[in-house]
């Protein structure tokens, strides 16, 4: 088998209200696809070139809120957007740098899960 592409990945909410605005008001992704009907919602960066999925907790799903693999966000400048977020009262890890490749820190959803903030310096 040959994988294609990536496009999507997804994690599940327990309280898609504060998932969106965690995801929305406070990261900045964009939301490309809102269905409250089937309690679904994908987002993306300003550059769309993957999206992240959120699903409300059905019960049937064996992925429950905070069991996510780590979803990576881009940034231009991490310590901004550490700044930025500890602001709006959102912790954040500390930054770990691999000189000449990236700069990290993870963040919390409401839920628990992790995201993994990173600034590519090559």
């Amino acid at each position: 088998m040959k994988i294609k592409n990536i496009g999507l990945a997804w994690i599940g909410s327990s309280d898609l209200a504060k998932s969106k605005k965690f995801l929305v008001e406070d990261l900045g992704l964009e939301i490309s696809v809102e269905s409250p009907e089937h309690n679904w919602m994908e987002l993306c960066g300003s550059d769309r070139a993957f999206m992240l999925g959120v699903g409300k907790d059905d019960g049937f799903s064996p992925v429950k809120p905070g069991q996510n693999a780590v979803v990576t966000l881009t940034v231009e400048d991490l310590e901004a957007a550490k700044s930025e977020l500890e602001s709006k009262g959102i912790a954040v890890d500390q930054i770990i740098e691999i000189p000449g490749h990236v700069k990290m820190a993870f963040v919390q959803d409401p839920d628990g899960n992790y995201f993994h903030l990173v600034q590519m310096l090559n």
